[in-house]
């Protein structure tokens, strides 16, 4: 048998609740008041009465009586015939009487399970729909699909709702946080694994090749002297490769330990600048420090500087900046990197971060990447903006209390 939809049965049960005791007190109040009109008129006793009283009567005229006497037997007789009749019109109107409450009793059953019914659809309604909508929902988030906007018009309901769609919305918001995340680090854990390979089969055969070029440099006739200059020229290039895909391939190491980002941030910067490169600084004063690793961290900031003074063009200023902050996940620090250079293709500002997309002839397409893989391991986040011909600013912001320990 088809199960009856939620709101049906809410209306059913509702109804029930209201009507069945309705129409049991209307029952009991109409047999009470019909059991107590014919009581309270007495035919009975009235005509039991009257049959005895006529028979006193007729005993006492077989005496002889006096004049007065007989007028006080006539009198009694006449009054106790105008009492039976009197009863008698009493109980004819008690029996009607007792229909026309039967019927009153009715008529406000009807009146009443019709007022059930409405109050009865009127709550259903009020729970049913929302309940409706919640369990859709349920489902949408199963299925990893958006929820409706917040600024579509709810299904009606207790203000309790309200707060649940809200909680509901939130839970959606971090499952989808969540998912994402996970894509994103089952992602990176694939492009880790091809860049450790990667590494792995260009170091093996480079160490012999820088070997034999070390010693062409050493004997080689002059006629192959540029020739053996390009070989080493190129397998420096290679080499710087392989410590890209060496870098990207793994994880921060070792333990964690207190990490002082003011200090971080100004050897970052200053040592990734070359001259003609003027420098702008902006750091907080007492930065608290946060648990993580100083290379990994500095590492990713000096690629990011590195980026900046490339897209300076050899001229230009580059602004870093730190500040404490605080956001949804407690207490962080926030650091900038920005630059006066050509800036960035909005349709390619969001690929700045993907491994091996480069735009440098000669990159690796490994900077940012790496530099991003750093702070998500240190439970922080990583955007960037850019206004073409303005200049384009990164910034990383990291958690004050990160991770005791960074697993790879």
């Amino acid at each position: 048998m088809k199960q009856l939809r939620f709101r049906t049965r809410l209306i059913v049960i509702l109804s029930l609740f209201a009507i069945v005791p309705a129409a049991m007190l209307t029952i009991f109040w109409s047999g009470t008041v019909t059991t107590a009109l014919t009581l309270v008129s007495g035919r009975a006793a009235w005509e039991r009465v009257a049959a005895s009283g006529q028979r006193a009567i007729a005993v006492v005229r077989t005496t002889q009586l006096t004049p007065a006497q007989r007028q006080l037997v006539d009198a009694h007789e006449r009054e106790l015939r105008s009492s039976l009749e009197q009863s008698r019109r009493y109980s004819f109107l008690a029996g009607r009487s007792a229909r026309v409450v039967a019927l009153i009793g009715l008529l406000a059953l009807i009146v009443f399970g019709v007022a059930a019914s409405r109050v009865a659809g009127h709550l259903s309604r009020q729970l049913s729909r929302p309940l409706d909508e919640l369990v859709s929902w349920t489902s949408l988030i199963g299925k990893g699909e958006q929820l409706p906007p917040p600024d579509q018009r709810p299904a009606k309901g207790a203000p309790e709702f309200a707060t649940l769609r809200r909680r509901m919305r939130e839970m959606a918001a971090a499952l989808e946080a969540g998912r994402r995340r996970a894509a994103e680090t089952e992602r990176l854990r694939a492009y880790r694994e091809s860049a450790r390979r990667v590494a792995h089969e260009l170091k093996n055969p480079l160490t012999p090749i820088r070997f034999a070029v070390d010693r062409l440099q050493r004997e080689a006739p002059p006629e192959l002297r540029e020739t053996v200059d390009v070989l080493a020229v190129e397998s420096e290039r290679l080499e710087r490769i392989a410590r890209s895909f060496s870098a990207f391939g793994r994880l921060p190491e070792g333990p964690a330990a207190e990490v002082d980002i003011a200090d971080l941030v100004r050897h970052s910067a200053i040592t990734s600048l070359p001259p003609g490169i003027d420098l702008v600084t902006h750091i907080d004063d007492d930065l608290p420090p946060i648990t993580g690793h100083h290379d990994a961290l500095s590492g990713a900031l000096s690629n990011v500087v590195r980026n900046a003074v490339d897209a300076c063009d050899g001229k230009g200023v580059i602004t870093v900046e730190a500040h404490a902050i605080r956001n949804g996940i407690g207490d962080a620090i926030e650091i900038t990197v920005a630059d006066d250079g050509a800036g960035i293709d909005p349709a390619k500002l969001a690929l700045i971060w993907e491994p091996y997309v480069t735009h440098k002839p000669g990159g690796t397409g490994l900077g940012l990447a790496i530099a991003r893989q750093a702070v998500l391991a240190h439970d922080g986040t990583v955007d960037a903006t850019s206004t073409l011909g303005k200049g384009t600013l990164v910034r990383f912001v990291l958690p004050v209390h990160s991770v005791e320990k960074i697993r790879s």
